[in-house]
């Protein structure tokens, strides 16, 4: 008698076409939930994986009740001559449902694995969520859509109890693979049932060989350099440079239907600043920032957590204010109380991320120009190679941000902020992830930069020296509040509080209490102090910054106090000196004033007698309220 194969075939028409759907269904589904940050997430989750935990007779029970002709589904079907119940049709469905689940998850899973940082750069960059969603993160998550749908399909082929259920099992209809081997089993034909077998298994191994090798083939790629445009990039340059202009009329409606709205909202009179006032709450504390800033570079100085990067990240519209407005230039991007936020991609605010988000994916000349996308070809080449020029990448046009150091991934991430065009450039600690060197490098080029751009500029950082150099004024935040606010000389000079002293630095603070109209006493110093500032009824706190102490010869001039060393600690060019005054330390923590010198003058001064006397200048004293 001769075998029939109508289960394979059966069985590979139908994994097939189900897998094609659970394609589909899987990365919309995914795509939507990983954007859904509604109460509703944790249900809807469930209901997307419950074919995947439930037992297939159940799902096909279930399945049952809704496609059976008492159904209202089965009803209208069968009225418009459509039949599912024990039909080709029905095998698909079952499939189908059985195999979404893992495509569902393991999509959901790569695409929560793409850094947020990239959708939120391009969002800056003025692309819609839909580009984003097809030139970055689809790309990028590529190696999961590519697992689970091979996973889907194995599902799909190896789908029972469902099918059988909902199908049945007729052959040369709805007899697949599974269901031959049951029957075969059950008839006692054991031969058949292990062909049958065996084909299943082979096509198994074939699956898992399948995934090992792409999942080899991605680990190899990561680590070397690749010898030409793979897949997932042709797809990515494809859509980049091919369908912008299919795209583009879509985007340039919206944003003129937008720019309509905003122009309403504009404030007369305001030109060249951006003006921020906002509140924005969190677990630990609330933001609650009000400044305006112009063309002079304001830097954001304050600790980690203080609430620099989310000011930032409000501005951009990458977060929400709970309340407050935002206005650039005239042009209202944010008020809570007139319902406006302007989308990030139509704010024209160029961001450069801690971390430079750039494109893994596409190339330095792709990622400079990823902005430009509603220019003609040659003018976007053209501007492009302006910027590559400006921050000398030369050369490097056609390499990926793997094959670049972090100084030219800087200077790319920074070519792609500026090339937009931006009214307002926010800079986020874009120093932090280099070294000494590259600092040093990257920091003079941005002060150069900075000195041309005719728009307004943010730079976050925790670092005053670095403040110092690249800000014309700062702005000190502390546990989400604005403390300071003022020329980076004053601030540096006078700053008016504890919290503004630290965060600048000042290693030399005591406890302190007037005297008189000129003379205040230092509690933890134990010395009374001529100062030459107004005494407030509100002083709390006199300092003096550690490069601003000297050593001195003549015991007898006012604030002037014998000292013995506690401790010292040297880097290459200075020598930090722990002094205790009056008397001798008791150890290395027993000192109340650190000192910094030139190692030059203490290499004169380490072996002078003791005491010494150290001077501390009345001009140069600070003194705070708390």
């Amino acid at each position: 008698m001769e075998f029939d194969l109508s289960p394979l075939w059966i069985s590979l028409k139908t994994a097939s076409v189900a897998t094609i759907f659970a394609f589909f269904a899987g990365i919309a589904a995914a795509g939507w939930m990983k954007e859904y940050k509604g109460k509703a997430r944790g249900v809807l989750d469930g209901i997307f994986t419950l074919p995947l935990v439930l037992p297939p007779t159940v799902v096909g029970f279930l399945l049952l009740l809704l496609f059976g002709i008492n159904s209202p589904v089965g009803n209208f079907l069968m009225q418009i001559g459509i039949t599912v119940i024990f039909s080709w049709l029905a095998t698909v469905i079952a499939s189908t449902v059985v195999a979404f689940p893992l495509m569902y998850k393991t999509v959901l899973s790569s695409f929560e694995q793409v850094d947020s940082d990239l959708s939120n750069c391009a969002r800056t960059l003025g692309t819609s969520e839909w580009k984003i969603f097809w030139l970055i993160v689809l790309p990028l998550a590529w190696p999961g859509v590519i697992a689970g749908t091979i996973l889907a399909f194995a599902r799909a082929l190896g789908e029972f109890g469902a099918t059988l259920m909902l199908a049945g099992s007729i052959p040369g209809r709805t007899q697949t693979m599974p269901i031959a081997i049951f029957f075969a089993a059950e008839a006692g034909n054991m031969r058949k049932a292990l062909i049958w077998v065996l084909v299943m298994v082979a096509i198994s191994l074939a699956v898992i060989v399948a995934i090992n090798y792409w999942d080899q083939s991605q680990r190899l790629s990561k680590n070397r350099e690749p010898k030409g445009v793979n897949l997932i990039k042709s797809l990515s340059n494809f859509v980049i440079f091919a369908q912008f202009a299919d795209i583009k009329l879509a985007d340039t409606q919206t944003s003129s239907r937008q720019r309509n709205r905003i122009l309403e909202h504009q404030v007369n009179g305001c030109s060249k600043e951006l003006i921020v006032n906002l509140e924005k709450n969190f677990q630990s504390f609330q933001l609650n920032v009000n400044f305006t800033a112009d063309k002079n570079t304001l830097g954001l100085l304050g600790a980690s957590g203080s609430g620099k990067s989310m000011t930032l990240r409000c501005i951009a519209g990458l977060e929400k204010p709970n309340q407050g407005c935002i206005v650039l230039n005239g042009r209202v991007l944010f008020d809570s109380q007139r319902k406006v936020n302007v989308p990030s991609r139509q704010r024209r605010i160029g961001f450069l991320f801690q971390n430079y988000a750039l494109f893994p994916h596409m190339t330095v000349a792709q990622n400079i120009g990823f902005g430009l996308q509603e220019l003609p070809k040659n003018e976007r080449r053209s501007r492009v190679q302006q910027y590559i020029n400006m921050m000398q990448l030369q050369s490097l046009e056609n390499r990926y941000p793997h094959q670049i150091s972090g100084g030219q991934q800087q200077r790319v991430a920074l070519a792609r902020a500026l090339v937009i065009e931006p009214e307002a450039l926010l800079l986020d600690e874009p120093l932090s992830a280099l070294d000494t060197y590259l600092r040093n490098q990257i920091e003079k080029l941005l002060r150069k930069v900075l000195s041309s751009y005719e728009g307004i500029t943010l730079f976050v950082t925790h670092k005053l020296e670095e403040a110092y150099r690249v800000s014309n004024n700062i702005l000190v935040l502390s546990q989400g509040e604005v403390v300071a606010n003022d020329s980076k000389e004053n601030i540096f000079e006078r700053p008016s509080n504890l919290v503004v002293a630290k965060i600048t630095e000042c290693k030399n603070i005591s406890r302190t209490q007037a005297v008189d109209s000129q003379q205040v006493k230092a509690l933890d110093w134990n010395c009374n102090l001529k100062v030459v500032e107004p005494i407030l009824n509100s002083l709390k706190y006199v300092g003096i910054r550690a490069h601003h102490l000297t050593f001195c010869d003549e015991p007898n001039q006012e604030n002037t106090f014998p000292c013995w060393v506690a401790d010292i600690s040297e880097t290459q060019h200075r020598v930090t000196v722990y002094l205790k005054l009056h008397y001798l330390p008791g150890d290395s923590e027993d000192y109340d004033l650190q000192v910094e010198v030139y190692k030059e003058k203490w290499t004169n001064l380490k072996d002078s007698p003791f005491p010494w006397y150290i001077h501390l200048d009345p001009l140069r004293l600070i003194l705070m309220e708390s």
